[in-house]
């Protein structure tokens, strides 16, 4: 697959050639759900609790004698069935992550990145180099037309780039090590640096 390289002031520059083994799959649903199912999972805090019946602050008395009244033995008020008493078998403290292989992570992502460019939200830039001025930056974004867009950079991000893409809604920056499926599928469109897209090639080979 070919693609036109453009630079930031939206000028052509040149062309590269993507690997269709990474760029030209067709996107199963099934597998970036699963993907991105795994990412969500793992980033879940799983920190929910509620007190139990030995947890609650309250009296351990007895409420009434064991015999006699003509209704149920009970203990203290701490007992589930009392209103403020303690919650039976609720949720507790837990990790919600849960496997996937290497090889289905890289398989995930191949996918996400075929979807892209199927859909033709990809767009390959020559560098991503700024000045950190984030005005020229939004000017140039805008003329790109990119309103909710990823930038994926090589082993290290632009530094003024990064500065300056810092207040700009809707545009965000990674590492080519950062790229993941729910990141990508997240956005309109996909920007890839010509150094991103070695790194990408080198790591899902």
């Amino acid at each position: 697959m070919k693609l036109d390289v453009i630079k930031l002031d939206g000028s052509a520059a040149d062309s590269v050639d993507l690997d269709d083994a990474i760029f030209g799959l067709e996107p199963r649903a099934d597998i970036l759900h699963r993907v991105v199912r795994w990412q969500r999972a793992k980033l879940q805090q799983g920190t929910h609790k509620v007190l139990t019946k030995s947890e609650v602050s309250y009296s351990t008395k007895k409420i009434y004698r064991q015999k006699g009244t003509g209704g149920a033995r009970h203990g203290s008020r701490k007992a589930p069935i009392f209103r403020k008493g303690g919650i039976y078998k609720g949720p507790t403290p837990r990790s919600h992550e849960h496997e996937l292989t290497k090889k289905f992570r890289a398989l995930g992502l191949k996918h996400a990145l075929s979807a892209k460019a199927k859909a033709g939200a990809l767009v390959i830039i020559e560098n991503a180099d700024s000045e950190g001025k984030t005005s020229a930056l939004a000017k140039q974004v805008k003329n790109l037309g990119w309103k909710r867009a990823l930038v994926i950079d090589g082993a290290a991000v632009n530094e003024g780039f990064a500065r300056a893409a810092a207040n700009i809604d809707g545009l965000d920056i990674l590492p080519s090590m950062g790229a993941n499926v729910y990141d990508i599928l997240k956005r309109d469109t996909l920007v890839l640096t010509k150094s991103a897209v070695e790194a990408l090639e080198a790591r899902l080979k």
